[in-house]
């Protein structure tokens, strides 16, 4: 799992607390991404942070509802 994020974004933190928090729960390891350290990245999500893609696929941008993702992680 991969969460697009960049400093200084609200919305980000808000949902990398939500993975932090889930993640004992639902055992998944993740991983975040600057958007900002990478022009090629940068160019795909700098409108659209924070970003979550579960098994390759956008699952989540700017918000993400814990029990949806929960039940996407599941599928």
């Amino acid at each position: 799992m991969i969460l697009y994020t960049r400093k200084g974004c609200h919305l980000c933190q808000v949902v990398k607390e939500s993975l932090v928090k889930l993640q004992p729960r639902a055992g998944y390891q993740w991983r975040e991404v600057d958007v900002d350290s990478d022009p090629n990245i940068r160019r795909l999500y700098t409108d659209e942070v924070p970003v979550v893609f579960i098994n390759g696929r956008k699952a989540f941008k700017y918000h993400m509802d814990e029990q949806d993702f929960l039940r996407k992680l599941a599928r």
